[in-house]
């Protein structure tokens, strides 16, 4: 049934998915119970159009992401207002037409609300739309958004973790690697000290003036703390698991050098280094 410019895909007592071939075509009437399944790229200007509406969810197209990820952008600002999003690959879709996304696409990018709800990258759009209408995000408060992940282990046993920022550190962490996202200036030696990780990584971000994003490498090191840094060119900032799967070494102080890391070596392997130093008995 086609109405107001959206066709309805699907019709529940929690609401509707909708279809339509761009992000304007968001109504008042999808307010807080309708999916909204729209042919626009997922950028801030979409997401500022279909946030004002404020939809039960949001799905659009990824357009190849382009420079600085313009364009999956509104998936972070959809997140800010806790409104579930997600992204399909172009390549799976026609661009401006919504049924066809509904029916065809394919999803490759997600944000928090969407993930909450069971959204995943891979999921044919058809589905994820039906498991946002069904399911409710979170509402965590900010320090509560960890996104701590096992992803290794060395040989020694000692767990690899990645968080998005040394802040979320645990008390536990003193016998674990930690991969972070935040950069190792001055300001996160007081969290490094208060954590004190078996080793760590994270982010140079950028470098900057007299390379002040890598300055606690050195700072840490008198803690007999083991750190490297990643290049935040590389390993998207503020997401811990990309430091580990995209981050390249930019940086590393004495007691990291001593367990094996070296510069413009992959992160994922310098953590096992980390894990698996000779502590001397510390």
């Amino acid at each position: 049934m086609t109405r107001d410019r959206q066709t309805e895909m699907l019709n529940s007592a929690r609401g509707r998915v909708v279809a339509c071939d761009s992000a304007y075509d968001v109504l008042p009437n999808n307010r807080d119970r309708d999916i909204v399944v729209n042919a626009s790229y997922c950028g801030v200007l979409p997401a500022r159009f279909l946030g004002a509406q404020s939809p039960r969810g949001v799905i659009g197209v990824d357009c190849g992401v382009g420079p600085a990820g313009a364009s999956i952008a509104g998936l972070w600002y959809l997140e800010a207002l806790n409104i579930p999003a997600a992204a399909a690959d172009v390549m799976t879709v026609h661009l401006g037409n919504g049924v066809d996304l509904h029916d065809n696409g394919v999803i490759s990018f997600v944000n928090r609300p969407a993930a909450d709800c069971g959204v995943t990258v891979g999921m044919d759009v058809r589905d994820a739309a039906r498991i946002m209408l069904e399911n409710d995000p979170g509402e965590p408060e900010a320090a509560q958004v960890t996104n701590r992940t096992v992803v290794d282990a060395g040989q020694s046993g000692r767990k690899i973790i990645c968080i998005d920022s040394i802040a979320f550190g645990l008390d536990e962490d003193t016998n674990n690697v930690l991969v972070t996202a935040g950069h190792t200036g001055r300001s996160a030696v007081p969290y490094l000290v208060k954590v004190r990780p078996f080793g760590f990584i994270c982010s140079d971000g950028g470098g900057g003036r007299d390379a002040a994003g890598r300055a606690g490498l050195s700072i840490v090191e008198e803690h007999g703390i083991a750190g490297a840094t990643v290049d935040a060119k590389k390993a998207a900032m503020g997401d811990g698991l990309s430091s580990y799967v995209d981050g390249v070494i930019t940086g590393a102080n004495r007691l990291a050098e001593e367990a094996g890391v070296r510069i413009g070596m992959p992160a994922n392997i310098a953590a096992r280094y980390l894990a698996d130093r000779n502590d001397g008995g510390n």
